[in-house]
């Protein structure tokens, strides 16, 4: 088979070239008989179920963001605790993470329509739960089966596009989803605060059920895939049990106590480092099965042999950390210092969260024109770590001309890396080994992002406690007052003007500059990583066998032994 085009691009390395795959492949699906005379257009049928993902994406962006603002509200109404409110925010993040590469594999065995539909089911139990809680118990269980449903849609989300989509072509395809997120992220603080606090939280929860009722439909309708048939019992002996146990286990175990400690047991408490060191251990014991005795392993090793994909998924899972590390911490800024609402708070990080989505959009188009791809690499990681170091100015005083130029580069730099990053691991995949490349570069992504809070809340905490020490009033309280900086804004609110006032949002602030200078170092590490990376040709067909179906095969089409996932 031809090249998608013949544009020139960057060489291949010759172990890993992918110009031509294998002819079974390249038959399953008229999407992927692209050649230089007839470039590749998406068909009718092909926008529809990208549309549907881009719903998708937006609606567990907005689940996954809006219900942070109403917490106290929920706490409130359900009568529970400060911790079980963090805890039904912490479990859809955690399962999310979790269960996203069991997802990859269990479609690339029983096929994506399946999975996507069963994400999608546990997706609408988990709200129609969440949404009906009268207790705290319900609610954690609802807000799980959510967080279990939207990383299935997460993962599966990135593989259809790639099964769907040539990857030099996939820049604006991924802009969209990326735009979706970016809207979603931003718009969800804001729809939560504005249901809880004028209609009722459980809106919150009932706004998905359009959402699940679109994206039900048209995924039954439209994503009809094509999928090599084999029996049921062929399948259940294809998956890994024991490497599913493993990996679910040692990764909640190394999850959980990143996330609680600080808030429920200190950080030198055995409740917190005994689970930690067993989920590392957990984890290296995993990969070790994977690698020596598992026959159709979870996580397949070979997807980090080379030296771009490893580089490349160090530098995601820093860039996840950074990204919520930002969103969590930049907001508490405005509250605390700036003394903003939570909506306007919400609206004060646009510098940063507005630019994610058209400079993703701009880098993909740019890189689906030239076949190169590096540059927005380099580019992505020097502007983050530029927009860090400069976020390291802001100071009480600072003015808001001051902090949206701040924050603008920023945006830039962790916008760029969210296409960049994902053509990096998909460019270096190998063959047959696309979906799982391209569900651990989510799985990564959000791995960062759920220990991003908890770095950042470890910084802040010990320099707080320091910086409080400097000030008589603040001197005997300062360890009370240093453990959680959400709850600091409260105590800054209730404060009258004056120089204790003042000397408290001095102390958050310098405290928060150290925040920005660690997330600086870690950006800029990665950034240096990424020079390791190597030069990757974009123009490949798809690797795939679940390609999109335009058309019913008869029995007497050569291919009538191909089936269809739906």
């Amino acid at each position: 088979m031809a090249d998608l085009n013949t544009m020139p691009s960057e060489g291949h390395p010759e172990d890993l070239t992918r110009e031509t795959l294998d002819s079974s492949k390249n038959d399953f699906s008229s999407s992927s008989d692209t050649s230089d005379a007839q470039p590749f257009q998406p068909s009718r049928r092909t926008w529809l179920v990208l549309m549907t993902l881009a719903v998708l994406a937006l609606m567990v962006a907005l689940d996954g963001t809006s219900i942070s603002v109403a917490l106290p509200i929920i706490a409130e109404k359900l009568h529970g605790s400060a911790i079980e409110a963090f805890w039904s925010g912490t479990a859809f993040l955690l399962c999310s993470t979790v269960f996203q590469p069991n997802f990859a594999s269990f479609s690339d065995i029983f096929g994506r329509k399946p999975l996507v539909l069963v994400s999608l089911t546990l997706f609408f139990v988990g709200t129609m739960i969440a949404g009906l809680a009268n207790n705290f118990t319900n609610m954690l269980v609802g807000r799980s089966m959510q967080g279990m449903g939207g990383g299935g849609l997460i993962a599966l989300t990135e593989i259809i596009i790639t099964d769907l989509i040539p990857l030099r072509k996939r820049g604006a395809y991924f802009g969209i989803i990326s735009a979706m997120w970016s809207v979603g992220s931003v718009t969800g603080p804001i729809l939560g605060g504005g249901f809880s606090q004028s209609v009722s939280w459980r809106w919150i929860f009932y706004i998905n059920f359009p959402f699940i009722g679109i994206g039900a439909v048209f995924i039954v309708l439209f994503l009809k895939l094509n999928f090599i048939p084999s029996s049921l019992l062929s399948k259940l002996r294809r998956i890994d049990y024991v490497g599913t146990v493993l990996f679910i286990g040692s990764t909640t175990s190394f999850l959980i106590p990143v996330t609680w400690g600080g808030v429920m047991y200190e950080w030198d408490s055995w409740r917190t480092y005994v689970p930690l060191i067993i989920g590392a251990i957990g984890l290296v014991v995993t990969m070790i099965y994977e690698y020596k005795f598992a026959h159709d392993p979870i996580i397949p090793i070979v997807i980090f042999s080379t030296r771009t994909a490893i580089v490349s998924y160090i530098g995601t899972t820093l860039h996840g950390l950074v990204l919520w590390c930002g969103l969590y911490y930049m907001p508490l800024y405005f509250e605390t210092v700036k003394e903003y609402t939570p909506i306007i708070s919400g609206v004060s990080l646009f510098p940063m969260t507005f630019t994610v989505a058209p400079v993703a959009a701009v880098a993909g188009i740019i890189v689906t024109k030239t076949g190169h791809w590096r540059w927005a690499v380099w580019t992505g990681f020097a502007l983050a770590t530029l927009g860090l170091g400069l976020d390291t100015i802001l100071d009480v005083d600072t003015s808001i001309a001051a902090w949206i130029f701040l924050l603008i580069p920023t945006g830039i730099g962790l916008g760029l890396l969210f296409p960049a990053l994902g053509f990096a691991i998909q460019a270096s995949a190998r063959p047959g080994y696309m979906a799982i490349a391209v569900a651990m570069f989510s799985f990564f992504r959000a791995f960062g992002q759920a220990i991003g809070v908890a770095v950042g809340g470890v910084i802040f905490q010990n320099e707080m406690h320091k910086n409080l020490l400097r000030y008589p009033e603040f001197s005997s309280n300062a360890a009370e007052l240093s453990k959680d900086a959400a709850g600091l804004v409260r105590v800054v609110l209730a404060m009258e003007d004056g120089p204790a006032k003042h000397h408290l949002k001095q102390a958050y602030t310098d405290s928060l500059r150290i925040v920005w200078a660690v997330c600086c170092a870690l950006i800029g590490f990665a950034g240096l990583l990424s020079l390791l990376t190597e030069s990757y040709s974009l123009t490949m067909v798809i690797d795939s066998d679940q390609t999109i179906r335009e058309k019913e095969k008869s029995s007497s089409n050569p291919e009538a032994g191909l089936s269809s996932s739906s």
